[in-house]
């Protein structure tokens, strides 16, 4: 007998510990030979991640998939590992090193890595954990990491084989610079954060004409959010329609405090609506005005130094065409090396001296920070490695576009599409010493060799200096018969994006580039499974990487998930105090609850609103489950061998074999189809509703009654559909399915594990028998929430009668009567040619059912109350449409607000749409 309550936090542990003993997730376990094969590959979390809502969403949705694809004979694969995670994880234990007092630089590039190392081993992955706690059941003995010997040989592979096709090359270009952690980074590590500045307005005199502040005809006005960029402005761009500057293109300025002549570009890039409607280009520290500068030709200056402090002394680029006076060099002493906030005050003090500062306005806008380092990131021109993915994207582009890998939800394919064609060059490099080493060598004339490794890399370079004759044959020849070779030669110092080494994912975590078994059979994979923010990220270069380098897609569906949100829709974040912790959750109601919840909110295209009552009322049903099968237990429920459903001979035993038909081809559809959330609606409605509320209770009669052939026949199709139900839940609630699948097989319970037994293929259908019950679950149904709708009192008792019954409805009475008065607690049940005054009604099938109730309440009472709350109902809803119907109120609340208001009026319009069929129904009885 199962004990009275189920306890998660002792029996997941437990399950978990079974499951691996028995090495139930590896790779192929259960299937045949030949089975058909089903691959996922884990989207890699960070090695110094912990586990959060949108992971423990993406990964139960992974796990649905995975046991159901497993329970079904396939061959199935899930390819779990990490990723590096360069930045974060150098920061941990850059962290680390500094309450020690030391910085990396004091222990050389080598002795860091291996403290990188020895963290990874002691506290990195935690997060791996964590999601065993979630269920995932990934084959654990296959883990990757992106810095593993083959993950790291297969990036170098690429690396090498991309540069030698002319997709790898080095450039100059702008890229998102971290001044504090002095690295590139991704858009990705970029986040937009709102702030209180100023706009600034500055005059730039026009070349020729003695500058006036009063006499608007001797200066342009521009406007700036960041006055320390001015140094480098190369020239200034006014719409070619504005009348107002037309005069203007093609002359030149003067830029005040350096005195560079600048042109006047026309250039749609400049809005007439905004600021002044011109614009200052500084095309070395903004991404809009360097492709600005791209199409004029404008040069680019930068005045900044990888700290982010002002630059411009001893800078070739800034001085440049420049004659200073002693007056000019003294003040950019003033400003060289200041922190460019600082600068930033010191220009516009300087600007405002001498007449340039037009006005200041306040201004709130969004400045890009780096999510790691926490300061706003600066647009830098620096020499970084480039991949070009518009050649790469091509391919990616028409597999999509041919349908080889489709997106689900569709609308997605949209986004994808936008951002591959109109695709950067992808900048594969970061200032980091933790990651893929760049493989390239460079020799003293800066010359670059890129190969495997160094040893290839110096016999390229011996033989292209030999080859060049003249000084540099000698030198060479000299360096090599009087110094080490190492003398050569000298390694790029950077280190590639993870975004490269995540890229090869697919491909590399099974063996590639050697032509291993698994490669062979477990690519393509299946499906990815991921958030709709890393299409770009990661989606894309997957898509490009996996075609150029093996020839096929790297899968054939991307399911595109949304976000996981608080119960009002807000987005969750620390700052304001909303994030909720999926291990809390596990802690509290158990993983099946937190799964499940996720599951059945994972509609298509929809965001995941979490409440955690929502959690409790999913554990609430496992509950359910749980205390069904111990009354079946405590009823004589027994496993019969011999058992089939097209033998039984009871109604209710054929209906509930049906409908349990019905369920297991409604989630295997919907599973298929990446509908989860009806897979588990599904699987909720048959359990909950149809077996617990309705079969079970119909049983009891027959558990109570005195024919034995009944019982014996009832005790083996609860036993059956138990075991079914069991397979049809497991995907996503695994541990308690387990659990009760080994405590439910007869003495000594069952050794095999439900994760590794077939899934259901139940075919039983009794139309008949379906439309006999389902009929009965209507008629009381219906007379409950007649019943519950007027008021009537739970003890009050009254005669139900048909009017306009055809035989078969007539036949059907008379065999439910019991049943009908037991469970919607009516009195006689007898028939008429017409309606009894004073009755409720209800329509089921063709006869239309009276429950006289004028004895038993008080029909105009209830009209009256009735007619207040819909009065009261309709006032909400006038309320919240005006206040919806506020166009001020809707842009200017918070997002969440203004969800939850529309929530309420959808709730308020459904209430009374209910509340004015009720009174309709009062009012026809009274």
């Amino acid at each position: 007998m199962l004990d009275k309550t189920y306890d998660a936090a002792s029996v997941e542990p437990r399950i978990s510990e079974r499951w691996e003993e028995a090495g139930a997730f590896k790779a192929g376990v259960g299937s045949a030979p030949g089975a058909e094969t089903f691959t996922i590959v884990i989207p890699p979390p960070n090695v110094t991640g912990s586990l959060h809502m949108g992971h423990a969403l993406n990964n139960t949705l992974q796990d649905v998939m995975i046991r159901f694809e497993r329970m079904r004979g396939k061959n199935v694969l899930w390819q779990p590992g990490m990723d590096h995670a360069g930045i974060a994880t150098q920061m941990v234990v850059e962290r680390q090193l500094t309450e020690r007092q030391m910085h990396r630089r004091d222990l050389g590039r080598e002795k860091f890595v291996d403290k990188v190392w020895e963290w990874k081993e002691e506290s990195g992955g935690t997060i791996l954990k964590q999601l065993k706690r979630l269920g995932a059941s990934c084959d654990w003995s296959r883990e990757r990491f992106t810095m593993d010997e083959g993950l790291s040989k297969a990036v170098i592979e690429v690396f090498v084989a991309l540069y030698k096709e002319g997709l790898i090359y080095k450039d100059k270009r702008l890229v998102n610079w971290d001044p504090k952690l002095l690295t590139a980074i991704s858009d990705v590590e970029v986040e937009q954060v709102e702030v209180k500045g100023n706009l600034w307005h500055f005059r730039y005199p026009i070349d020729g004409a003695l500058f006036d502040p009063e006499d608007s005809s001797t200066f342009i006005t521009v406007a700036t959010t960041r006055p320390e960029t001015m140094l480098g402005d190369t020239g200034v761009a006014v719409h070619p329609e504005d009348d107002r500057y037309r005069h203007l293109i093609g002359k030149h300025v003067i830029l005040p405090i350096v005195g560079r002549r600048i042109p006047v570009v026309a250039d749609e890039y400049s809005d007439p609506e905004k600021g002044t409607g011109a614009v200052k280009i500084t095309p070395a520290h903004d991404f809009n005005d360097f492709e600005v500068g791209k199409r004029h030709g404008l040069r680019l200056v930068n005045v900044m130094a990888a700290d982010a402090s002002i630059a411009i002394l001893e800078n070739e680029d800034f001085m440049e065409g420049l004659e200073p006076t002693e007056m000019q060099r003294a003040l950019w002493q003033r400003l060289q090396g200041l922190d460019r906030f600082e600068a930033r005050r010191q220009i516009v003090a300087l600007m405002e001296e001498d007449g340039y500062l037009a006005k200041t306005e306040p201004h709130i806008h969004s400045v890009p920070h780096g999510d790691r380092g926490g300061v706003p990131i600066e647009p830098f021109l620096t020499d970084q490695w480039y991949v070009d993915a518009k050649k790469l994207a091509g391919p990616a582009i028409e597999a999509v576009r041919a349908g080889r890998t489709v997106f689900v939800p569709k609308n997605w394919e949209k986004t994808y599409f936008d951002w591959m064609e109109n695709i950067q060059p992808w900048c594969i490099s970061r200032q980091l010493w933790w990651g893929h080493q760049i493989p390239a060598w460079y020799g003293p004339d800066g010359q670059v060799f890129v190969e495997q490794d160094e040893e290839t890399a110096l016999e390229e370079a011996i033989q292209h200096y030999i080859a060049l004759e003249g000084p540099w044959k000698a030198w060479v020849e000299d360096k090599l018969e009087n110094f080490a070779p190492g003398e050569i030669l000298t390694r790029d110092e950077d280190v590639l994006d993870t975004w490269f080494s995540s890229a090869l994912w697919p491909f590399s975590t099974l063996g590639w580039p050697e032509k291993t078994k698994e490669l062979a059979t477990y690519y393509p994979t299946s499906v990815l499974v991921t958030g709709f923010d890393i299409i770009f990220y990661w989606v894309a270069r997957m898509m490009m990487m996996g075609l150029h380098f093996t020839g096929n897609e790297p899968f054939h569906t991307v399911y595109v998930h949304a976000l996981v949100r608080d119960k009002n829709g807000a987005k969750m974040s620390k700052s304001k105090g909303n994030v909720i912790d999926p291990l809390d959750l596990i802690d509290k109601y158990g993983a099946d609850a937190l799964r499940f919840t996720l599951a059945i909110m994972a509609a298509q295209g929809r965001d995941v609103k979490l409440d955690p009552a929502r959690v409790a009322g999913y554990r609430n049903f496992g509950t359910k489950l749980w205390n069904a099968t111990r009354f079946a237990q405590m009823n004589g429920m027994a496993h019969d061998a011999s058992f089939r459903p097209e033998q039984a001979k009871l109604a209710i035993n054929r209906w509930i074999l049906t409908e349990l038909t019905r369920a297991g081809r409604t989630i295997t559809e919907s599973i298929t189809s990446y509908r989860f959330n009806e897979a588990a609606g599904a699987a909720y409605r048959f359990v909950w509703s149809l077996f617990c509320d309705w079969y079970l209770e119909l049983l009891k009669p027959v558990f109570a009654g005195e024919d034995e052939a009944a019982k014996a026949e009832a005790r083996a199709c609860v036993a059956h559909v138990l075991d079914e139900t069991y397979k049809l839940l497991h995907p996503m609630m695994p541990f308690m399915t387990e659990e009760l699948w080994a405590l439910t097989g007869g003495e000594g319970g069952r050794d095999e594990l439900l994760a590794l037994t077939p899934w259901p293929k139940p075919s039983f259908e009794d139309e008949t028998a379906a439309a006999d019950i389902n009929w009965l679950v209507d008629l009381v149904s219906g007379i409950r929430s007649v019943r519950s709708e007027m008021n009537v009192p739970p003890s009050a008792v009254a005669p139900l009668i048909a009017v306009g019954a055809l035989d078969t409805t007539r036949e059907r009475l008379a065999r439910h009567a019991p049943a009908i008065r037991r469970l919607a607690r009516v009195g006689e049940v007898g028939f008429a040619g017409e309606a009894p005054k004073g009755s409720a009604q209800l329509v089921v099938a063709e006869a239309t059912f009276c429950l006289p109730l004028g004895d038993l309440i008080d029909l105009e009472a209830e009209v009256l109350r009735l007619e207040k709350e819909v009065a009261r109902t309709k006032g909400e809803i006038d309320r919240l449409e005006k206040k919806l119907g506020n166009e001020k109120f809707v842009a200017n609340a918070p997002e969440e607000i203004v969800a939850a208001e529309r929530e309420k009026l959808t709730e308020f319009t459904e209430a009374k749409s209910r509340l004015e069929a009720a009174l309709a129904r009062v009012r026809k009885a009274a």
